[in-house]
């Protein structure tokens, strides 16, 4: 009964394979907006920076992109990317997929209704590319505020092996599928 988009933001087509370069999309840092970072080649900048004074480009942190965290983004329509009509999914929402891959690993991504690409992702560290064509690693909206995991928000990681619902640091680049609201 969920209506997803038929290809990662930024992507120019559906997919026609787990490694179809022209349906890998951008590569948005978690909570922000299309506003130029998510492309694969943008400019880097050292962070975190203030909300606000992030520019156009991929900011380079340890962790949030941000000064001081904002758990609302991606929350109600706030700073989403997705088209209107559409956001991020929650955790559940793209786990409850992810559940569905047969097998349950990058070839079982693709051969989804979704057609999940391994379109890699990119260094909070230093901006740079990573597991382009190895692995996919797609956000959720779904935040993770404890003692242990203060800054860390869900994604779901998919590899030639495997796949998995994970926590991991808000100033990653990793893909977006919206779903339909």
């Amino acid at each position: 009964g969920t209506i997803w988009m038929d290809r990662n933001l930024g992507a120019t087509q559906v997919a026609t394979s787990s490694t179809d370069a022209a349906a890998y999309g951008d590569l948005y840092q978690w909570g922000r907006a299309a506003d130029g970072h998510q492309i694969r080649t943008s400019t880097t900048a050292g962070g975190p920076v203030a909300s606000g004074s992030e520019g156009q480009n991929f900011i380079i942190t340890n962790y949030d992109w941000l000064s001081t965290k904002d758990d609302t983004l991606w929350q109600a329509g706030n700073n989403d990317p997705c088209p209107t009509g559409y956001r991020v999914p929650t955790e559940t929402e793209l786990n409850n997929e992810r559940l569905a891959f047969a097998p349950n690993n990058g070839s079982g991504a693709y051969g989804s209704a979704l057609k999940f690409t391994l379109a890699g992702n990119r260094s909070n560290s230093a901006g740079t590319l990573g597991s382009v064509g190895a692995g996919g690693y797609y956000w959720t909206s779904t935040v993770i505020s404890d003692a242990v995991n203060d800054n860390n928000v869900r994604y779901m990681a998919i590899w030639s092996s495997g796949s998995g619902m994970n926590t991991t640091f808000r100033g990653r680049g990793y893909s977006v599928r919206c779903i339909k609201e």
